[in-house]
């Protein structure tokens, strides 16, 4: 649902998470992911997936939001509030001062909701990305 709901708002990237992926990456002796899910009743509601990182200019833990989605019919009962907090539970007893994530642009939903929380866009600074392989050739 989350992948559906980004191409709808324009994202072109290969989508290639799946549940044979987030087992084989989540779990074992060296996850590259945690996360928390959000249940109502006995259904998903949604999930927040989150890696523990660092920020060298402030020498400290952070952790690095992968995504977080509420289902749309879930949304307004404080789910993403309560994943947030979950997620900001977990840095802290992890030694982390902050969390980092990014926002696609067109996700004007989900920046609001972040601002609300009181979250800020970093001023100067931009992602980029590049496939390893292009330094490996």
């Amino acid at each position: 649902a989350f992948s559906r709901y980004l191409r709808e708002l324009g994202d072109s990237d290969e989508q290639n998470f799946s549940v044979e992926r987030y087992l084989r990456d989540g779990f074992g002796a060296d996850p590259a992911f945690a996360g928390f899910i959000a249940e109502q009743g006995a259904a998903p509601a949604g999930y927040l997936l989150y890696h523990i990182g660092y920020d060298v200019d402030q020498a400290t833990r952070v952790v690095h939001i992968i995504d977080l989605w509420v289902d749309p019919g879930a949304r307004r009962a404080g789910i993403g509030r309560r994943l947030m907090a979950a997620a900001a539970e977990r840095a802290r007893a992890k030694g982390a001062t902050a969390m980092i994530w990014s926002v696609f642009a067109p996700n004007k939903l989900a920046a609001d909701f972040y601002q609300r929380l009181g979250a800020r866009f970093y001023g100067e600074l931009r992602f980029m990305h590049m496939p390893v392989g292009s330094l490996l050739r």
